[in-house]
């Protein structure tokens, strides 16, 4: 095919209209990278928004970061700023970018300095590359700034050049949806000047800054990786209007590797010689298998060298393919053409010179029709074949099938038998055509050997029955010996020919079923939310497609144990503990089958993904000797053991940020315990202890008056630590799950009187009023519990609402529940706080007046009124200052009420 041909037959690829017709109904992006910050990001981005102003463009600004920098303040006057929003954390007011409101004003383009900003806890997102998101799907242009540093691949790699780790990241795909990137370049000695005039940082930063990370060093490998990851881009932008323009290749603005590989061993060496050349041309590569029809005629150990290459080219880090094709030439040629490749590897024609007089290599097609494609022809090796698995493999059975033999021989037959009748009206030559048709039947409906035996028989009976002289194998005339000649070649041609059809149509029909099965493996798999769930989806998918009997081990504790089967089984002998043992430990298989430990039961092969071995299968079967898989039941494997240790390792990253996210929490809490418990007993203590040494020293020359105030206090302060130490225990038991409430029959109004009166002495100071009709239902509650909430409320009241101010407790019923309410007058609690102050250790702020409180109390209420069956909420009242906690306790019709006790 020549580069004209090829031209006329490449066609826009579909992937690539639909990424342009993707890009054209949302807003479009546009980065500008920097190597380092101070390199001018932030004012290049205001220039080029100034223009845009003064083409009449819509244009806010969303967030620009000046860092007091008066070049940068002096370009962001007569810009219109969007205000920012203000985002209570942690104590604090941060400014974040207002999304509702740009969204709200629907500008044509708004500048977001900043982009791997991470947003403060409360927002939307919490990273502002969502916003941007956000806004470029509403259909709004975004301009925004980016370090080279802050990409999430290349985050180990500057980690190891500068010795920071930076936290902040941006995934690779914003990078890949921005559709401009301007690389804003400056020279290491440039910047580093910068940093001394004090137009990056303060003084006392920017000699940091010098010392630690603007190194020219440091800057000089960080400006490569920006403009290398910039070529990167704009490489994948020309390739994807190339493709979808349906411009023929190759465009050399940079280097693509293909290497072409087939069944024979030396393709490992040309994968190989591919990979180092990608690297030193730090190109991208792929290796290339092309299916033609000869395909179909390889054996089983061919098909596992070529899946065996293809898989290494995977873990060189080429992407493996397979094209179905006419011609290999032909199709690695479009191929090349369509994704602009610029360099070919093939390996040397392995052909004798009278084979090279018949016609031309693969090779040299290439070399023909290439045109500006470099065609690298390689001799590669045949010792340097691909890595085994070292696993043997079970020999395909091929028994012979007597019944199509004699389907064929019926078929013959039959022709004869037609044969006779048509000869009273046909001549003898035409009868061949009869016995042909016998010979493609059998051909389509049992293959190729049963066609070519009914081909012979078919030869002999046409000769006996209807050549001259008639019923002997003798020929007499020779144009009866040309007929019967060429009868029997193009029955062979034929027979042949239909075979090889009915043996692609089988392929083909066996691939679609895999490729389903595999699919919806793969969708179930997706599906999944547990790893139980994940390990008993492998198992009956490998066991049902297999045809084996199936376990799957997983790490614990040091060790390898069974954590599913199908059918159910869980035990294993030492031998078989020691295969998968082996193959977990040195990701290598292992058992029945493999190069070690082979007298194991079953044959253990490890789960892989890119990180470690996840896990390990064992396969069994029925048969008790030899290799149990053959060689595509092998690749079968291979193909759903990836898809599993991906699903695995998946769930365990799950549980792995569970953890970290729980361990964070534990941390959080044990700070606040510790905090709490620093203050909150040792307040008390230190006045018990105050007290009591008063009292020891000057007991005799001390007032009564006196006296008795120490030891009021001492009192005071002992029931102060006493109930602080109640809700440690509360909580504690809350935490443990241990809480059974005791719950009977209960009228509310006694409870709420026996809380007052328990909590006479901290309301010594307010005064209390309590409204709960007499004819309410009883309902069924813990009486110690509900006290207890009660009480931790009037006790919270007191804290909050001041001395002399008056504190109600009100009791009401509707037609479902029944109510406690416990309102102050107090200032109230912050809106931002309401549904945070049941939050264990959470305090809301107070001033130095407000005794301070353990963050339990509230906590704890909750827990015992959830316990009960009821729900608490807080509000703040609407007839004055003041807070609301009210009980919702479920009403239940068959306790009577308080009258009719009576």
């Amino acid at each position: 095919m020549s580069i004209s041909d090829r031209d006329l037959s490449i066609r826009p690829s579909p992937d690539a209209l639909l990424e342009k017709a993707r890009s054209e109904t949302r807003g479009r992006l546009k980065i500008f990278l920097g190597a380092a910050p101070g390199v001018g990001k932030t004012y290049e981005m205001l220039v080029s928004g100034r223009a845009k102003v003064a083409d009449g463009v819509d244009v806010v600004i969303g967030v620009v970061e000046t860092h007091g920098r008066k070049e940068t303040q002096a370009l962001v006057s007569g810009y219109e700023i969007v205000p920012r929003v203000a985002v209570e954390y942690k104590g604090r007011s941060l400014d974040e970018m207002d999304l509702d409101a740009i969204l709200a004003r629907k500008p044509d383009l708004v500048l977001v300095d900043e982009l791997a900003h991470t947003n403060a806890e409360g927002s939307r997102h919490p990273k502002r590359y969502l916003d941007v998101k956000e806004l470029l799907d509403r259909g709004i242009d975004v301009y925004s700034t980016l370090n080279i540093q802050h990409v999430e691949s290349l985050n180990d790699v500057v980690s190891q050049i500068t010795r920071i780790r930076v936290r902040e990241t941006v995934p690779d795909s914003i990078i890949d949806l921005a559709d401009d990137i301007e690389i804003i370049d400056l020279t290491p000695d440039d910047l580093i000047k910068r940093l001394h005039d004090g137009k990056v940082y303060m003084s006392g930063t920017a000699e940091r800054a010098l010392t630690n990370y603007f190194t020219p060093g440091n800057l000089t490998a960080l400006r490569e990786l920006a403009l290398r990851k910039t070529a990167q881009r704009v490489d994948d932008q020309l390739l994807t209007h190339m493709q979808a323009n349906a411009i023929s290749g190759p465009w050399a603005a940079s280097d693509r590797v293909l290497v072409s590989v087939d069944h024979q061993a030396r393709s490992a060496s040309l994968v190989r010689y591919a990979s180092r050349m990608a690297s030193r041309l730090r190109a991208p590569w792929a290796a290339v298998y092309v299916e033609t029809n000869h395909s179909i005629n390889l054996t089983e150990a061919q098909r596992d060298s070529v899946a065996a290459t293809l898989r290494l080219a995977e873990q060189l880090g080429g992407e493996a393919i397979t094209l179905p094709g006419r011609e290999a030439s032909e199709e690695l040629l479009r191929h090349a053409a369509a994704n602009n490749v610029t360099h070919i590897v093939i390996g040397a024609p392995a052909r004798t010179a009278w084979w090279k007089s018949w016609g031309r290599s693969v090779a040299d097609e290439l070399i023909r029709e290439a045109g500006e494609i470099s065609v690298h022809v390689i001799s590669g090796s045949e010792k340097d074949a691909a890595t085994s698995r070292g696993i043997g493999t079970a020999a395909v059975s091929s028994t012979l099938d007597f019944r199509a033999y004699a389907r064929a021989t019926a078929y013959v037959a039959v022709a004869l038998l037609v044969g006779v009748v048509l000869d009273q009206v046909l001549d003898v030559r035409n009868l061949a055509l009869v016995f042909l048709m016998a010979v493609l039947t059998s051909a389509v409906l049992h293959g190729l050997r049963p066609a070519l035996y009914s081909s012979l028989l078919g030869a002999l009976a046409f000769n006996f029955f209807f050549l001259p002289p008639r019923y002997t194998l003798t020929i007499s005339d020779p144009e009866s010996v040309l007929a019967l000649f060429f009868f029997l070649g193009v029955a062979v041609i034929a027979s042949n020919l239909t075979a090889t059809v009915q043996r692609q149509a089988a392929a083909a029909r066996h691939r679609a079923r895999t490729t389903e099965d595999l699919y919806l493996f793969s969708k179930k798999l997706a599906g999944t939310g547990t790893l139980d769930d994940v390990l008993w989806a492998t198992a009956f998918q490998l066991a049902s497609m297999l045809k084996v009997r199936v376990v799957l081990l997983l790490p614990e504790e040091g060790t390898i144990a069974v954590k599913a089967g199908y059918p159910p089984d869980d035990t294993l002998d030492d031998a078989d503990i020691a295969a998968a043992r082996w193959a977990w430990e040195h990701n290598h298989a292992a058992g029945r089958g493999a190069d070690t430990l082979p007298g194991a039961k079953r044959l253990y092969v490890p789960l892989r993904t890119g990180r470690s071995a996840v896990g390990v299968i064992g396969l069994d079967s029925d048969r008790r000797d030899g290799p149990l898989l053959t060689p595509e039941q092998q690749r079968l494997l291979d193909a759903l053991a990836d898809q599993a240790a991906l699903a695995i390792e998946r769930i365990q990253l799950v549980a792995d940020v569970d953890r970290a996210r729980l361990a964070v929490e534990a941390d959080r809490l044990r700070s606040a315990l510790l905090t709490s418990i620093s203050h909150d007993l040792k307040t008390p203590l230190a006045a018990i202890l105050g007290a009591a040494g008063a009292l020891r020293e000057y007991l005799e020359s001390m007032p009564a008056e006196d006296r008795i105030d120490l030891l009021s206090t001492i009192v005071d302060e002992s029931e102060r630590l006493n109930r602080f130490i109640a809700n440690l225990l509360d909580m504690t038991r809350l935490e443990s799950g241990a809480m059974e409430p005791n719950t009977a029959p209960h009228f509310i109004g006694d409870i709420a009187g026996s809380a007052l009166r328990r909590s006479a002495k901290i309301l010594a100071h307010h005064k209390t009023e309590m409204s709960i009709a007499s004819d309410l239902p009883m309902v069924l509650v813990d009486p110690v519990l509900l006290e207890q909430v009660l009480f931790n409320l009037l006790d919270n009241a007191t804290k909050y609402a001041p001395e002399n101010s008056t504190i109600r407790i009100n009791g009401w019923s509707n037609a479902y529940n029944v109510f406690i309410q416990v309102s102050d007058e107090g200032q109230g609690i912050p809106p931002a706080d309401l549904e945070r102050v049941f939050d264990t250790f959470y305090r809301v702020r107070k001033g130095d007046q407000v005794r301070a409180g353990t963050g339990l109390g509230l906590s704890i209420c909750r827990g015992f009124v959830e316990a009960m069956g009821g729900t608490i909420s807080a509000e703040n009242r609407n007839d004055r200052t003041g807070a609301i906690f009210t009980i919702r306790l479920p009403k239940t019709n068959d306790i009577p009420k308080l009258d009719e006790f009576k």
